[in-house]
Formats: C-alpha cells, sequence, structure tokens
C-alpha cells in the first residue's frame, strides 16, 4: 500500500484520519512538532518529530521514507489570535505550506491533500455555499487558507502539482471507539465548551445573539462528524490522481445552537446553564455548504448526524484519555 505522510497527524483531525487510513491498510507517517498534538493520540508506530519551519526536519522524513502522497494539516487555527497576531498566522501557515512545498518537489512527490476552511468564503452571500462561491477572508486565518489553494493551483500548473483542499466548517465529535478525540488548550469549538458546561467544567455557556432571522433564533452552523471527514481524506488520497482543486465538506442544512444545546441535554440527561449575550460582530446568521462535489468526485457523503456528534464527545468527556 502506498505511504502517506500527515502532517500534523497528532492533531485532533489529522490523528482521526491517521486512525482511518491504517485500519484501511495504508502504511502512515506521522510527521507533528506537537506544540498543539498529542503524542497520546497517535496511532501508527512512524512518527518523526519535525516542524513546517524547519526545513531539515523535513527533509529528514522524506530521506527516511518514500513517500507517496502527503495529507497537510498543520497549522495555527484560532481566528481570534489570527487578528491580534496575524504574522504568526502568516509565516507558520503560509512560509510553513511552501517550506514542505519546496521540500515535496525536492523528493519528487506531487501530491497533497490540504486542510482549508469554510473561513476563505467569508460572510456568505447565499447559504448553502457551493465551491462556486465567492472567496473573500475576514480574518488572517481564512487569507492564510486561501492563499495557500492559490498556490498549490500555481503549483499545480508550474510543476505538475496534483493536489485537493478540502474547506469544511466544524469539525465534530470523537472516534467511536473513545480511543481519541478533541483535546484543544484552549478548547474555543461549541459542542466540547457545552459538554464541559454540563460537566460543571465551566461556569455556563454563552449564547451570542438569540434574535437572528433562523427558526429558533440563534446561528444554525455546519457540523460534520470527525470520522467523516477522515474518511474524505482517504477517498481524496484515492482520487488524487483523478482530480485537483477545492472541495466543500458539509451537510448542506447545519444546525442551530440552541438545538445542539437541547440534543447534548437530551443525550447528557443534564441541563446546560445558558446566558444570553449580543451578538458578535461579523457573526453570520446561517454558514451552511453543499457536499455535491465531492459526492460526485469521491463518492462521499457525511454518514454521521448530529446525535453521533454529541455522543461521542460525550463519551470521549467523560473517558477522555489525555
Amino acid at each position: 500500500m502506498k505511504n502517506i505522510l500527515v502532517m500534523g497527524g497528532a492533531g485532533y483531525i489529522g490523528s482521526h484520519t491517521v486512525k482511518h487510513l491504517v485500519e484501511n491498510g495504508y502504511n502512515v507517517i506521522v510527521a507533528d512538532n506537537l506544540i498543539s498534538g498529542h503524542r497520546e493520540a497517535i496511532t501508527t508506530d512512524k512518527f518523526e518529530i519535525a516542524d513546517l519551519m524547519n526545513k531539515e526536519s523535513l527533509r529528514a522524513v522524506f530521506k527516511k521514507y518514500p513517500i507517496d502522497t502527503v495529507i497537510h494539516f498543520a497549522a495555527f487555527i484560532a481566528v481570534g489570535e489570527s487578528v491580534e497576531n496575524p504574522a504568526k498566522y502568516y509565516t507558520n501557515n503560509v512560509i510553513g505550506t511552501l517550506n514542505l512545498l519546496d521540500v515535496m518537489l525536492e523528493f519528487d512527490v506531487k501530491k497533497i491533500v490540504f486542510s482549508s476552511t469554510a473561513a476563505v468564503f467569508g460572510n456568505p452571500i447565499y447559504t448553502p455555499i457551493d465551491e462556486k462561491h465567492t472567496t473573500n477572508p475576514i480574518n488572517p486565518y481564512g487569507q492564510t487558507k486561501l492563499m495557500i489553494e492559490k498556490i498549490f493551483e500555481d503549483y499545480r500548473r508550474a510543476y505538475g502539482l496534483s493536489y485537493i483542499a478540502f474547506r469544511y466548517f466544524n469539525a465534530s465529535g470523537c472516534s467511536f471507539d473513545g480511543s481519541i478525540g478533541e483535546a484543544h488548550n484552549p478548547e474555543t469549538h461549541l459542542i466540547p465548551l457545552v459538554l464541559k458546561a454540563i460537566k460543571g467544567e465551566r461556569e455556563n455557556i454563552k449564547i451570542f445573539g438569540d434574535d437572528y432571522d433562523t427558526p429558533d433564533g440563534t446561528c444554525i452552523r455546519d457540523y460534520i462528524h470527525v470520522e467523516d471527514l477522515a474518511v474524505a481524506h482517504r477517498l481524496a488520497v484515492e482520487n488524487i490522481d483523478k482530480f485537483s482543486g477545492t472541495l466543500n465538506l458539509g451537510t448542506s442544512k447545519g444546525t442551530s445552537v440552541k438545538e445542539i444545546i437541547d440534543i447534548s441535554e437530551k443525550i447528557t440527561g443534564k441541563k446546560c446553564p445558558v446566558v444570553i449575550e449580543k451578538r458578535r460582530a461579523g457573526d453570520p446568521a446561517i454558514l451552511s455548504a453543499t457536499s455535491d462535489k465531492a459526492k460526485e468526485i469521491l463518492g462521499w457523503s457525511p454518514k454521521y448526524n448530529m446525535e453521533d456528534i454529541i455522543k461521542t464527545a460525550w463519551n470521549w468527556e467523560l473517558n477522555k484519555k489525555y
């Protein structure tokens, strides 16, 4: 089977993708600097410490293993921090990716699957968002991901790079066997924050605006189970010789903040303390994506629903390993 290098494979989505690839017979090499990743999350014995900002550490990995395809998750991802410290994001995300591409081309590796983001779209003109939607990021994090997408396209034309860039919305849930899960520090994602409030680890959960033009007045976002995302990355590896470009991964409908709280209370049997705050600037009422193109090209569609997401996330919260 192919040797797949997963950059950032000790992180949340990366570790679930590594687990899925290993279970499907791939030889997986994980490279991570462990700044935000977890060694305990890596389910392969082929692990190398490497950093996007250190080309020699990247070269060492490519010298040690004959790599067929790279899956690239390694990035800083906190939107708020990107606004406060854009230099950190442009340096790590953009220059780091250029370093990775330089080393890939040195070793004649020309296939990469990239973890992009719905943040490239900015405030939506219409929903559900498709691949033709205008890209207009409203924060440096989204800008870095869009820049990288454009770099890939230029490298495709000039150097024959094959790439698939996934623009996904909110990765959610944890592995069904409970072995790996979501462990950010600090945690900023809604579902684990709701579950921590239910557990009593947080005083409450804040809802930023309950007067939006949605059925229950709260914002609607698209959530995809992390194991569905892992499947998409495997399918990308298997189809990258046939297609290069960007693909959205979404459910087309989304779930509101209140719905997530209601489902969490139902699954846990406990109440979530809630405080209603004013709207945050720049928060659109609805953000969701259509995955029709991913279904057509990869044969991918999301398998799991919001109850699956919250059940697996709650199981992880109660029994987490790291």
